[in-house]
């Protein structure tokens, strides 16, 4: 599982200055778009603008679905869900980008996917690693999503400083990038690669550099050969290229979070042979994860903007490249996390011309963050979701890669039935029915509770409830509605029987009642 640890900042440069500057810039401006989703064909930047093949405006507003880089060479959920479901259910909730770690071990012969289950995910039972993926990439292409890769770590043990290891070296990297590039060319579902995750220097000395000049750590330069043997292999995708943590000589603060740390790029910018194709990458995070000194400074939030502008934002306001926030998360268990997370959105901006960002993570098992959705790995934390929601681009149209065919219109119905009452609590019925002409697979049936209830169990799916938002998933041994058909699920309750739940939905489509 992926580490977010930060460093202790003076230990790693010597007594630096820990607080941030005052704020000298009101935040980047928020000036409503209209929203171009996903957009045609691939991307390129102008100036710090993401724009389509057509040059209108487009912007990631993602989210992290993790796995592919640990043990289980896969992301995460599959042991309960089907990965089309999560998809589903990414895009309806406006996510229109998918950032997807792997580790260079996943294409190492022998290596095997495992904790798949068998009956949620059939089809992609003896498949390999990349595999996996290119089942996931084709299937989140027919939502009109877009996907960048991110080479999390050379192994699946543990994140490294570098880009590569002893027995991950850098020519191995090159190769696997090189492979991907050329192996996902033409597929304009995948519009990136994300060269290395959070490369950063080590307490003691070593580790990643930016500018220094040594081919060996310097990530900048390292970045440019990765860079550049992308765009000889695949000149469409997008080259995203994160930060360190420390860079002297920049002013203060000389640290930040891992990846998070772009102001060393001002003197020393990425040089690629296709200068449009360079996007930045910044990761941040909240005083839960860490507790970096800025969040105790007697001026937060309002030193937020300055700092952000320190570290990432000039890049964007300046109309040098585009910025990615591309790991930003919390648990929200400290309350100024909230604060943290609503001033960074406040920051990115609304609409198309906003700063893109992919939120971490969509998996719960995250230990430091949580994810967006709940442990049971289907309801959503509406906590989290609620502050993101008015910055969501919904996907539109499609990525145009994918080889899976679009999946069948949704066409449902619902009653609803109190079946028993008393004080304080009843039983009650829905029943859906599928009034399509094809299966529902793996259906998902959502809904928002009456004011003041709240289920206790349920019976014939796994009904769940996390706030007002009640979910009800197909039970394994019926994964299926056949067209037509009609399946009831029984729940149970606290509250007032007298309320009327609302908002029924499969998926994204709502159903009639």
């Amino acid at each position: 599982m992926k580490r977010l640890l930060a460093f202790a900042v003076a230990a790693l440069v010597g007594g630096a200055v820990l607080t941030a500057s005052p704020a000298t810039a009101a935040p980047q401006a928020t000036t409503q778009a209209v929203a171009q989703g996903t957009g045609t064909g691939y991307w390129h930047a102008s100036g710090s603008q993401l724009v389509d093949a057509t040059g209108a405006p487009v912007r990631m507003t993602g989210v992290n679905w993790f796995g592919a880089e640990t043990g289980n060479y896969s992301p995460h959920g599959l042991w309960s869900r089907n990965y089309q479901d999560m998809l589903d259910q990414m895009a309806s909730l406006g996510y229109n980008t998918l950032r997807l770690p792997y580790s260079n071990q996943l294409f190492d012969p022998g290596v095997k996917p495992n904790s798949i289950d068998a009956v949620q995910n059939p089809d992609l039972q003896g498949l390999s690693g990349l595999q996996v993926l290119d089942k996931i990439i084709a299937y989140a292409g027919t939502k009109g999503m877009r996907v960048i890769l991110d080479q999390h770590r050379p192994d699946s043990g543990a994140q490294s400083a570098l880009w590569y290891t002893s027995a991950y070296p850098e020519s191995r990297w090159l190769s696997d990038w090189t492979m991907l590039a050329q192996h996902y060319k033409g597929n304009t579902t995948v519009i990136g690669a994300d060269l290395h995750n959070e490369p950063h220097s080590i307490q003691g000395g070593g580790g990643a550099c930016w500018g220094c000049g040594d081919t060996a750590t310097d990530w900048r330069l390292a970045a440019e050969r990765g860079g550049n043997a992308v765009l000889a292999a695949n000149p469409d995708w997008l080259v995203i290229v994160e930060g360190v943590d420390c860079v002297s000589g920049t002013g203060d603060p000389q640290c930040g979070w891992w990846g998070g740390n772009l102001s060393g790029a001002r003197q020393f910018p990425v040089r690629l042979s296709k200068a449009d194709k360079l996007v930045y990458s910044a990761h941040e995070y909240a005083t839960s994860v860490f507790a970096q000194p800025w969040f105790s400074d007697p001026a937060f939030p309002a030193n937020l903007p300055a700092l952000w502008d320190h570290f990432f934002g000039y890049l964007q306001k300046q109309n040098i490249a585009p910025v990615l926030l591309g790991e930003f998360g919390t648990t929200l268990a400290d309350p100024r996390d909230k604060v943290w997370l609503q001033e960074l959105m406040k920051y990115a901006g609304t609409g198309a011309t906003g700063m893109s960002f992919t939120y971490w993570s969509w998996n719960p098992n995250s230990g430091d963050t949580g994810g967006i959705l709940n442990d049971d790995w289907t309801t959503v934390n509406q906590a989290k979701q609620a502050i993101l929601q008015p910055y969501l681009i919904p996907p539109t149209g499609s990525g145009g890669g994918g080889t899976t065919d679009p999946p069948p219109a949704v066409s449902c119905a619902v009653t609803y039935h109190v079946d028993n009452a008393w004080q304080g609590g009843f039983v009650a019925s829905v029943t859906l029915k599928n009034t399509g002409t094809t299966p529902l697979k793996a259906w998902s049936l959502g809904w928002t509770a009456a004011s003041g209830t709240q289920i206790t169990g349920g019976w014939g799916a796994t009904v769940t409830q996390s706030g007002t938002q009640a979910t009800a998933k197909a039970p394994t041994w019926a994964p299926d509605l056949a067209g037509g058909a009609s399946t009831s699920i029984g729940f149970q309750a606290t509250g007032a029987s007298s309320g009327t739940p609302s908002g029924f939905a499969v998926g994204a489509t709502p159903c009639t009642s």
